[in-house]
């Protein structure tokens, strides 16, 4: 009596692990000859030429390629605090892969500012020239993001967004935050070219203008009166709230800080220049740049995933040393700090390096019994 043969799909070709009693083998799946497809359309068994009999029922889960090699370090994030711990791991002989998604948080500016030696430079060919120089110490990058990350044992597990998996003894966050932006229209427009976020880092180019700083509430008086730093003529929008005590506005006043509560309608200018803000019954009133500070957000969610601490303010509980409260993991960069400029970043990147590598130096030390 003739069985009835299964219908049989053709698979894209992938590593496989083959699950049996007692043994955990693995295969590639080439062709339709070699997979049974179940009911819901996932394969089932594998016939004898990974080794099997054919008359061994297995249960076959279809895996993404795998990195079984064991990195001494991942870092996650390639800015310049991953680009700068890179290089330090680099240079004491490290086994490192970095992966970089490519959203820098500064993606919309044409220049860098305030970081010695590469003052004003443009930031993709800051970091494509820090790539360059990570390339004679044989430092894998990957262009791709990280979709999740555990820890269990002493070692990270780490997956891409194609699904392969990668292992670390140690594993690096440089992955950044996010601005909130202002819900004005045209924002991104202006956005790294006349509105910025951070005076020390674009303040020097909009020095003597009419600065325009956004604050709903109360939020904007420090930024405001800091301004005043750059600008005799300083403007702080108040977007249609009027929480503004009085004492605020005295404040304000003493230190020549003029106040707009009226709504903004619109932003006017042409080539990413700013050049009014238009409020509610369309007066326009003249401005040359706008600094805001809505606050920020984490630009992975892999730190929440992996467990870490975090300050009121979003940010990555660190030590001195840019450890987390996980064994193993270290933070650097935007992410973990509220000091928030590239040279800074760079700095804890290379902090981080030289702790991460002292750790491993300790793991691998030999000692007197």
């Amino acid at each position: 009596m003739s069985r009835k043969k299964r219908a049989v799909t053709h698979l894209p070709l992938h590593p496989v692990a083959l699950q049996v009693p007692g043994e955990v083998r693995e295969g590639v799946i080439r062709s339709r000859s070699q997979a049974h497809v179940g009911e819901a359309g996932s394969p089932r068994l594998i016939y004898s030429r990974c080794g099997l009999p054919y008359s061994v029922l297995l249960r076959l889960h279809v895996l993404r390629k795998s990195k079984r090699a064991m990195y001494d370090v991942i870092v996650i994030g390639g800015g310049p605090a991953g680009l700068n711990a890179a290089m330090i791991l680099g240079r004491s002989r490290r086994k490192v892969i970095v992966f970089d998604g490519g959203q820098p948080r500064n993606r919309w500016s044409d220049n860098m500012n305030g970081f010695l030696t590469s003052d004003g430079m443009n930031p993709r060919d800051f970091i494509k020239k820090g790539r360059a120089e990570l390339q004679k110490y044989s430092i894998e990058m990957k262009d791709i993001e990280i979709s999740s990350a555990t820890y269990s044992k002493g070692q990270f597990v780490v997956n891409d967004a194609e699904g392969t998996v990668y292992h670390t003894r140690k594993l690096l966050l440089a992955t950044g935050l996010k601005d909130n932006w202002p819900q004005l229209e045209r924002f991104e427009e202006f956005y790294g070219k006349s509105i910025h976020h951070c005076p020390y880092c674009d303040g020097w180019e909009s020095r003597d203008k009419a600065i325009a700083v956004y604050g709903k509430g109360r939020s904007g008086i420090g930024q405001a009166l800091a301004m005043k730093n750059w600008s005799a003529d300083v403007t702080l929008y108040t977007d249609g709230t009027d929480k503004l005590r009085r004492s605020d506005l005295e404040l304000l006043e003493l230190n020549g800080v003029k106040v707009a509560r009226e709504k903004i309608t619109q932003l006017e200018g042409e080539d990413g220049m700013l050049r009014h803000i238009v409020v509610q019954g369309g007066e326009k009133r003249a401005q040359q740049a706008l600094f805001f500070s809505e606050g920020t957000k984490q630009q992975s969610a892999l730190g929440k995933m992996l467990g870490c601490e975090f300050t009121n303010k979003g940010v990555i509980k660190t030590r001195r040393l840019q450890q987390s409260n996980i064994p193993g993991l270290y933070v650097a960069g935007d992410a973990a700090r509220d000091m928030q400029m590239v040279i800074v970043a760079a700095a804890e990147g290379a902090k981080a390096g030289v702790a991460i590598n002292m750790d491993l130096q300790k793991e691998d030390r030999k000692t007197v019994a």
